[in-house]
């Protein structure tokens, strides 16, 4: 029988919940500033390095506490990409 860590998942979860907002937070600041930007590719990749780094460095700390944690993290990163799916969708008719 497969033991399951609590602690292990809910810190993952909590942890996971947490980096994936700043994510999607620094995504939708780095959209709006380069928009109005005379050179928007250079700050969309600045952006995207900065994010990605930040969630592949905590991701492997997560990952450092065991397979639970981990699972728990990428899955907690999921649900909020999914969360911000659906808010960042403009209305059925509209625009």
């Amino acid at each position: 029988m497969m033991n399951i860590d609590w602690g292990a998942l809910t810190l993952g979860l909590g942890i996971g919940a947490g980096v994936s907002t700043l994510f999607f937070a620094g995504l939708a600041f780095g959209m709006r500033f380069a928009l109005g930007a005379a050179r928007p590719a250079a700050i969309l990749l600045f952006s995207a390095s900065l994010r990605i780094a930040l969630l592949l460095g905590v991701g492997v700390l997560v990952a450092q506490m065991g397979a639970w944690a981990f699972c728990s993290y990428a899955l907690s990163f999921l649900l909020v990409r999914f969360v911000a799916i659906t808010f960042a969708r403009p209305a059925k008719g509209g625009v």
